[in-house]
């Protein structure tokens, strides 16, 4: 129709475009390509607090939805829905994982990561575990792939409990989970 203003992408039309998708799980977000209608601001920042134009998002449930619909796509951030694509801004990683499980079973540990937004993943080959290396101050980031290409930060507490739980293996000392190692730093720059 001609004469009709657009639509501007807002955080109540997102939601609303989502519930009305009804699916059960993660949207299949990896399925939608509408097009893209613009930047939100919305930001996630590095402590994993969802902001919209810069006041916290305080209510888990539209969070946790927003999330549910997170896409990476060439390096930027986009949430999706049906029927429309919209950019945000992520400062680190888009999720936290704020804690972690292991079991063995036999001779194999498996360590199930939860993050802030209620997501669950073990370590393994889909799902492996980074460190990036702070050029300037030697600090470690660690994270780990949560899905379709998003990542969640590992938090202080959590990663210290895998530096606890961790071992030396072909001059790395890491962890290990679902049969696969994942190397936490080069055993020569350990003082042991």
């Amino acid at each position: 129709m001609s004469g009709q203003k657009p639509v501007r992408p807002s955080p109540d039309g997102l939601a609303a475009s989502v519930k009305a998708a009804k699916t059960r799980g993660l949207p299949p977000v990896h399925l939608w390509n509408p097009p893209f209608c613009g930047d939100l601001d919305i930001k996630i920042a590095k402590d994993g607090t969802w902001s919209y134009l810069g006041s916290p998002i305080n209510r888990f449930e539209l969070v946790k939805l927003f999330s549910s619909i997170l896409k990476k796509e060439d390096g930027k951030y986009y949430l999706v829905t049906p029927v429309e694509k919209v950019g945000i801004t992520v400062e680190d990683a888009p999720f936290i994982a704020v804690d972690f499980d292991q079991s063995d079973d036999g001779d194999v540990r498996t360590l199930t990561f939860v993050t802030k937004v209620g997501d669950s993943v073990e370590a393994g080959p889909d799902h492996p575990i980074r460190i990036v290396i702070d050029p300037d101050s030697q600090e470690p980031s660690p994270y780990i792939m949560v899905r379709a290409n998003l990542e969640a930060r590992i938090d202080r507490k959590s990663f210290y409990r895998l530096v606890d739980i961790g071992v030396h293996h072909d001059g790395w000392f890491g962890v290990w989970s679902a049969g696969q190692f994942f190397p936490l730093v080069s055993s020569d720059t350990l003082d042991v």
